[in-house]
């Protein structure tokens, strides 16, 4: 597994166990706050409480900057370091999976054109159809929970001695 890309801000990927290095978050993590003037990265918890007792929100403690979440605002660029990689990423795939995107909000939906164009085999797993869907490799409109549901009783169905 080469990564995770994803447009989801909730850190649910780590969790489930993905190492944080696997994973690019395309529109950053709600479970940061940084400086919108010096990129200063803090952990949410402690502004939190200090917001809670004072009811003023906290300045940047290094440059007295605006603190808001980690994560891509309409009107703020992309991070440029996780795109660079997600591009890097799409052009060394083998497979590229899409999982329940409706794949029109570019730059996130020319990913997996980038792969496919690489010579990466595309899947989309979706409930409706997408723009991508005439150069997929393979095509699930289903919803994605039902799929992996599905997915997973077939696999366990399945005996290694057949």
């Amino acid at each position: 597994l080469l990564g995770v890309i994803t447009q989801n801000v909730d850190g649910l990927h780590q969790m489930a166990g993905v190492p944080a290095n696997r994973v690019i978050e395309l529109h950053g993590t709600d479970r940061k706050i940084h400086c919108l003037s010096c990129q200063k990265e803090y952990e949410p918890e402690p502004l939190f409480k200090v917001f809670d007792e004072t009811q003023v929100p906290p300045d940047c403690e290094y440059c007295r900057g605006l603190l808001k979440s980690a994560t891509v605002s309409f009107g703020q660029a992309m991070p440029e370091a996780g795109m660079k990689l997600a591009k890097q990423w799409c052009q060394a795939a083998d497979l590229f999976v899409v999982i329940g995107s409706s794949l029109v909000v570019y730059p996130a939906a020319e990913l997996p054109e980038i792969a496919k164009s690489a010579g990466a085999s595309l899947v989309i797993i979706n409930r409706d159809h997408t723009p991508l869907d005439d150069i997929a490799d393979l095509v699930f409109h289903e919803e994605c929970g039902e799929f992996f549901t599905e997915l997973k009783t077939h696999l366990e169905n399945i005996h290694l001695d057949d």
